[in-house]
């Protein structure tokens, strides 16, 4: 009987069919991001032993990197449009970027360790670039515990909206760290860094390769994305009943 209603709830409900149907691209994408990535790009010409192997990672580095930025820029999209139309549904979608983009923003910082230790010998320095990426996180990390520290829903979404229009400077400035001051972390696009150790430049495997994965990280984040704006949906909806009881 159980299992009946449970499925009668499932068909009901318009965002499981999508869902599902996404978790499964998601599931996909992961493994064609791995195959890409270790199988199908080619090695790095001007790298050697571990270097060469660990620079594999680099694709999947790279994909952390992008849905990160991501999920920040959806945080400055949805607190602009909760500023504007102040309706609580901008302010969900700006907590879901935080809190997505943040959790790939983890994902850079361990994938950058992985490539490092070979690299550069050790798995951690405090270069401009990874002190920059880590004040950034943390930044982020704050946004949470600020918003956990509000009963009132829209002044928690009023406040959290102006403190993620500021934290997002600090993505551009992670971004420009490398030129800005003397990093050995590489650059990968528009420009070189002389100083950078286990530097390299994009060939024609290593571009399709990235494309392929940061498609693949992409469907993964969207995947997470909207679950989690769903979950966060439903729990405003149990915060408008409780409202409408107690009236």
């Amino acid at each position: 009987m159980a299992t009946t209603t449970s499925l009668q709830s499932k068909r009901s409900d318009p965002w499981y069919g999508p869902l599902l149907t996404l978790d499964v691209l998601a599931g996909l994408a992961m493994v064609v991001a791995i195959w890409a990535g270790l199988l199908f790009a080619k090695d790095a010409t001007n790298l050697a032993g571990d270097e060469q192997i660990a620079q594999r990672i680099f694709y999947f580095h790279m994909g952390c990197n992008i849905t990160a930025t991501l999920g920040f820029l959806l945080s400055v999209i949805g607190s602009v449009g909760y500023l504007v139309r102040r309706t609580l549904v901008w302010d969900r979608i700006a907590q879901t970027g935080v809190e997505v983009g943040t959790l790939f923003a983890f994902g850079i910082m361990i994938t950058g360790s992985i490539w490092a230790k070979p690299t550069w010998n050790t798995y951690w320095t405090w270069d401009p670039r990874l002190t920059t990426a880590t004040i950034t996180i943390l930044i982020y990390l704050a946004y949470m515990l600020f918003r956990n520290g509000m009963d009132n829903r829209h002044t928690r979404a009023r406040f959290a909206s102006i403190y993620a229009l500021f934290a997002f400077i600090s993505v551009p400035f992670t971004y420009y760290s490398a030129r800005i001051f003397r990093s050995i972390h590489p650059i990968v696009f528009d420009g070189a860094n002389a100083d950078a150790q286990g530097s390299f430049s994009i060939g024609p495997s290593m571009g399709q390769t990235l494309i392929i994965t940061i498609t693949c990280f992409t469907i993964l984040f969207l995947a997470l994305f909207f679950h989690r704006w769903r979950q966060l949906s439903l729990e405003a909806r149990i915060e408008d009943l409780k409202e409408e009881l107690y009236q």
